[in-house]
Order: C-alpha cells, then sequence, then structure tokens
C-alpha cells in the first residue's frame, strides 16, 4: 500500500469496534479524507489524545481502498484542552470545524485555502482574547468567499450598485435578502425581492469589518449589532448549504458593550494577527 506524509486538522471521530475510531480530517494537501485510528481508544494507545476532535497533527497514513490506516501521529498545535475549558470558545471551534465538513463535499479534494483558515481561525480562539463569536462570524463569512458564496455587503447584489455616501466613506444600502445573496437597492428590492429585512448600517459595517479583517472596527461593534450580524451570517451559511448546522444553536452568544477605542482602523486580513 501507498504510504505518504499530511499536515490535518481532526475534524470529527466515530467509534469503530472495540477500540478503534474512524477519524475526519481536513487535510493540507489532499483535501477531506476519513482514515482508521486502530486502537486509538485503549489506554496504551500509540496515539494519545493526539486524534482528538480539534488537533492540528502531522500524520503518516497508508492509502487504503476504502478507509486510510492512520500509523503515526505528531501534534502540531493542541487546541483541544483550551476549547474544551472554556464552553464559548468550545461550541464555536465545533461549528467551526462542521462549517469546513460540510463545505468539502467530495473528499480527497484539495483545499488549501479552507485548511488554512481552519487552522487560522482554532488558533485565534485559542491564543487570543478576542470574542469567539466574532472570531466564528469572520470564519463563516470567509468560508462562504472562498466556497464562491461572498455576500454583498458594499452593493447591491443583483445590479452591482454601490451603498450611498455616508461621511465620504462608502455606505451601505437599506435592504438584506439572503436569497439574493445579501444587500439589495431600493429598485431591486420592489422587484420581487419577498423576505427582505433592513438590518442597522451599522451591522453591515460590522459584516464587512470581518470580511476584510479590520479587528478594531469588528470589536468596536455593540451586542445588538453582533447578534443581528451572527442572524445574517448564519443565514446565509443555511440557504448556500441547504441545510443548518447541528453546532450552530448552541454558540453561546454573549451581549457586549464594548468601550470606545481611539486610533486608526488599519485593516488586518489574517485571524491569528
Amino acid at each position: 500500500m501507498t504510504v505518504y506524509r499530511d499536515s490535518a486538522v481532526v475534524l470529527r471521530v466515530t467509534k469503530l469496534g472495540e477500540a478503534d475510531r474512524i477519524v475526519t480530517l481536513l487535510t493540507r494537501r489532499n483535501g477531506r479524507i476519513r482514515a482508521v485510528a486502530k486502537g486509538v481508544r485503549r489506554t496504551r494507545s500509540k496515539f494519545g489524545g493526539r486524534l482528538e476532535p480539534f488537533g492540528h497533527v502531522d500524520l503518516q497514513l497508508y492509502a487504503g481502498r476504502n478507509l486510510d490506516i492512520v500509523t503515526q501521529a505528531v501534534s502540531l498545535d493542541t487546541f483541544g484542552p483550551a476549547l474544551a475549558a472554556d464552553y464559548p470558545r468550545y461550541t464555536c471551534a465545533t461549528a467551526i470545524v462542521e462549517t469546513a465538513e460540510r463545505m468539502t463535499a467530495e473528499e480527497r479534494e484539495p483545499a488549501l485555502r479552507l485548511f488554512l483558515l481552519v487552522v487560522s481561525a482554532l488558533r485565534a480562539l485559542v491564543q487570543t482574547d478576542r470574542d469567539p463569536a466574532l472570531v466564528l462570524d469572520a470564519f463563516l463569512l470567509r468560508a462562504l468567499a472562498l466556497s464562491g458564496w461572498a455576500p454583498a455587503l458594499r452593493e447591491c447584489a443583483r445590479c452591482g450598485i454601490p451603498g450611498g455616501t455616508v461621511g465620504g466613506e462608502p455606505g451601505f444600502h437599506s435592504a438584506f435578502h439572503v436569497a439574493s445573496g445579501g444587500s439589495l437597492c431600493p429598485d431591486c428590492r420592489g422587484a420581487g425581492a419577498g423576505g427582505a429585512v433592513r438590518p442597522a448600517p451599522t451591522t453591515l459595517e460590522l459584516m464587512a469589518a470581518l470580511a476584510e479583517g479590520d479587528w478594531p472596527a469588528a470589536e468596536a461593534a455593540t451586542g445588538p449589532d453582533r447578534r443581528e450580524a451572527s442572524g445574517l451570517v448564519a443565514a446565509l451559511l443555511q440557504w448556500h448549504l441547504e441545510r443548518s448546522l447541528r453546532s450552530l444553536p448552541l454558540v453561546d452568544r454573549v451581549a457586549v458593550t464594548p468601550e470606545p477605542t481611539a486610533g486608526p482602523r488599519r485593516p488586518d486580513l489574517a485571524l491569528e494577527s
């Protein structure tokens, strides 16, 4: 059998027999794969706790006919213990790995950018003090963009007309229609866009900041804006995946009213920076 190495994030584990597990992995070079970790549930397993959900590991595998077989695992980042000790961060991490699995419909289809995004999001949950719900929503918006489903926030989703000008900066349209893919201008809203909502302009500003990596602007958002943005992001995700995530309703979203911040806003495109 062919032997190969790859780094991976553990998305999900399933019991197999008395001592084995089937491990669902998002790998750096081979996309999503499923592999058998033999004896991993035994006390003296050579894998220890490396093949647990959220683990970032370097693996050696045999390429099997149906399922690959893990023969070696080395930890690169141990996200699991820190996430398990914090319920809000744990639920957000669970939603992140479930989203990654849903967005990789075909096994062994390379998804390098999604892999890097997942690692970056998990690292941000563990190594920064950012609101985990903001990290989750930033991940979801960027994962949608990687799949070709980036929502229109600063322009009309149908005709592409930019939002109005407010204070010399690009503004936002007043309507948002999930089925159309984002914001709508007044003309397009009146042309058969039933079910459109009217979010606060600050909510759309928050979503744009999360999508663009403007963390100072995102962290300045109030609790109501964060909750409204989370609802819109979840609705977009469910529409495009054509199913809801089981973990998303469990995410603990705490009302936050941040202190005013001073200084210029500077875009930051990396989740962990």
